[in-house]
């Protein structure tokens, strides 16, 4: 069966060089795990989701995780010229300035589709959201404790930025949870050149087991398909972050940027455990439903 005349162009469009090294460069595919901040602080915070407002807010979430992906390698740009030569600032398929470009441009998209979404009322956690993601690739990362819990914030923030100003209360144990989540990963994702060691590996394995409890706390809406989605986000999180940990040890970088990259697919089975205790079944049902994909875009293009 022939494709239509503006799939077989998008697809072309897909494959030039110039398209592959932005998508490399924003890492394209882990914006899969960025919608559902957004719609677990939303289904939290009780927002209709048939409104419009819901996925203009989901793509500003997109459109400033792609910046904040664009600025890190034009940050890490020397760092990687030794480290990871291969990413496409220092193998020369994308300039310094053609980043710092696209993540301006990406920042300023991503304010305007949070304005037009809730106005004043969604800017006010939009802001501060852009601003943590640039204090996080220009000034935050370089601190051992620092970078994780300000990449910590930017998640929370992301989802409280899906409930909306007025409605963070409702919020907070999903920003809680994927913040702490996050935490974990930026933690282990900094042994990525190096490899982790045995102690490191127990303490984010213990930190995982936290944040998997923190989730299951019970919540408004109990019983029924929530409750068996539930399980199985959690049952999904708990094997695909934890087993990857289990097996990232004996110092192998290869191992731990495995372990890193489960770690951001795990996003999804948490975000779904979040949105069914809001009692959202078939939102955590969709979440979950986009895992496989999001496993299969990672081995074609790293997240990490």
């Amino acid at each position: 069966m022939r494709l239509p005349a503006p799939v077989r162009a998008a697809t072309a469009l897909a494959r030039t060089p110039a398209v592959r090294a932005a998508a490399e460069l924003v890492r394209a595919p882990a914006a899969l795990t960025v919608p559902g901040d957004s719609l677990a602080g939303a289904v939290a915070a009780g927002r209709e989701l048939g409104a419009a407002a819901v996925p203009l807010t989901a793509l500003s979430s997109v459109a400033l995780y792609w910046a904040g992906m664009a600025l890190n390698d034009f940050a890490d740009r020397e760092t990687d010229a030794d480290e990871r030569p291969a990413r496409p600032i220092p193998s020369g398929r994308v300039t310094p300035g053609a980043a710092l470009a696209l993540a301006t441009g990406l920042t300023g998209a991503g304010l305007a589709l949070a304005g037009a979404a809730g106005g004043r009322r969604t800017l006010a956690v939009a802001v501060p959201l852009a601003g943590t993601v640039w204090a996080y690739d220009l000034v935050a990362k370089q601190h051992p404790l620092a970078g994780p819990a300000t990449m910590a914030a930017a998640r929370a923030l992301d989802v409280l930025m899906g409930a909306g100003y007025g409605r963070l209360r409702a919020a907070l144990p999903a920003a809680v949870a994927i913040g702490a989540h996050t935490l974990v990963v930026s933690v282990l994702s900094s042994r990525e050149v190096e490899g982790a060691e045995a102690p490191l590996l127990c303490a984010t394995l213990a930190a995982t087991g936290g944040v998997t409890a923190l989730a299951a706390v019970p919540g408004p809406y109990r019983g029924g398909p929530r409750q068996a989605v539930r399980a199985a986000a959690l049952g999904l999180y708990t094997a695909g972050f934890g087993g990857a940990q289990a097996t990232a040890g004996g110092r192998d970088p290869l191992r731990v940027r495995r372990a890193v990259a489960a770690g951001i697919a795990g996003l999804l089975p948490l975000q779904a455990a979040c949105a069914a205790r809001a009692g959202a079944a078939p939102v955590a049902a969709g979440l979950l439903a986009v895992l496989p994909l999001t496993r299969r875009l990672f081995r074609k293009v790293s997240p990490t």
